[in-house]
């Protein structure tokens, strides 16, 4: 198996719309189509799925999604899928999708984050299918800050081609923008300055490796399984080793110390050459920071760790793809992203 980048879109192609996870309460549907027609305005035709309602914490039941799910995954004519968001237990999903036929189909780029990465991290990890951990469909609308890149921009690159992102130096700390109220919202509302955070030690940092990770709170749970096998992938695709993110979505500070804890001692992180850490709002805990619960858990592996990444539940969004060659510079004047496709 090798990594298996889909072609770069280009306009007249189709994205899929589907919900994995959860759905859009109708409360919602202004936002959604706001997104659809921003995507639309970049020249691809739009296909919106069956599974999107919105009333509970699922879009359907578990097998209509994973049917509609494989269905725009093996049509050759979409070339995209990106769900409204993530939810709750796309957990459900893994058992009912056939991956060796999605090991066999022509590979579809697949965005998503949160618990999205219940899905797209398998799927790099079992078929090989690079996909994108990055801004869902609602977010689509939002202006990308300077130094860093939308889906859009990544799923039209050119295969072997490096792009690099920086952090815009400011992020929102609280809060969020109301869709029902403003549907039409394209302006984050970046409030405080920060910068990347380095965890471990002192000094500079120069690091290499493939690109994996996501959202701890979902992808703990595959810890130890087939599904989250880093160290196979690792061994077929990054013999030199990991670029591992993780990120925490709203679980304190013991919470996240716990799973992460687990996944080491699972072994997803057996190869990381470094970690990176998104930017969270998650509480700390009384006597724990979510830093310390980091370094905590991971501190043992002796490899960089940077914090504060783009690459979590706080705006604004540094795409990342699993499965890409990754390059990390971290110095005192200069942090960034250097992803390839290769």
């Amino acid at each position: 198996m090798s990594v298996r980048y889909p072609h770069p879109l280009r306009p007249g192609d189709r994205v899929g719309v589907t919900s994995p996870s959860s759905g859009v309460d109708k409360g919602m549907w202004g936002r959604l189509e706001v997104a659809v027609r921003e995507v639309e305005a970049r020249g691809y035709e739009v296909v919106v799925g069956d599974c999107m309602d919105g009333a509970g914490h699922v879009s359907a039941p578990a097998a209509d999604r994973a049917r509609e799910l494989m269905s725009m995954l093996t049509d050759p004519t979409i070339k995209a899928v990106v769900p409204p968001w993530g939810g709750e237990t796309a957990i459900d999903l893994l058992p009912l999708l056939d991956w060796d036929r999605l090991r066999e189909a022509e590979p579809t780029w697949v965005v998503g984050f949160s618990d999205m990465a219940t899905i797209i991290t398998p799927l790099t990890l079992l078929t090989g299918t690079a996909t994108v951990h990055g801004n869902n469909l609602m977010d689509t609308p939002y202006r990308v800050p300077e130094g860093l890149l939308s889906w859009f921009d990544i799923v039209a690159a050119p295969q072997g081609q490096p792009f690099t992102q920086r952090p815009p130096g400011r992020y929102r700390a609280a809060g969020w923008d109301n869709y029902r109220e403003h549907p039409e919202v394209r302006e984050y509302t970046l409030d405080t300055p920060g910068q990347w955070t380095r965890l471990d030690a002192d000094g500079d940092v120069e690091v290499e490796g493939r690109l994996i990770g996501g959202c701890v709170e979902t992808l703990c749970n595959l810890a130890g399984t087939a599904y989250l096998d880093a160290s196979a992938f690792a061994r077929a695709e990054a013999p030199d080793g990991l670029l591992v993110y993780v990120e925490a979505a709203g679980d304190d500070a013991f919470t996240i110390c716990r799973n992460l804890h687990g996944m080491r001692l699972a072994g997803f992180f057996d190869s990381a050459n470094a970690v990176l850490v998104g930017r969270t709002k998650a509480p700390d805990g009384s006597s724990l920071t979510q830093h310390e619960a980091v370094l905590d858990a991971l501190g043992p592996l002796n490899v960089p760790i940077i914090a504060d990444v783009e690459c979590g539940h706080v705006v604004p969004y540094l795409p990342i793809v699993n499965g890409a060659h990754g390059r990390v510079v971290h110095t005192s004047t200069r942090s960034e992203l250097t992803q390839t496709l290769d």
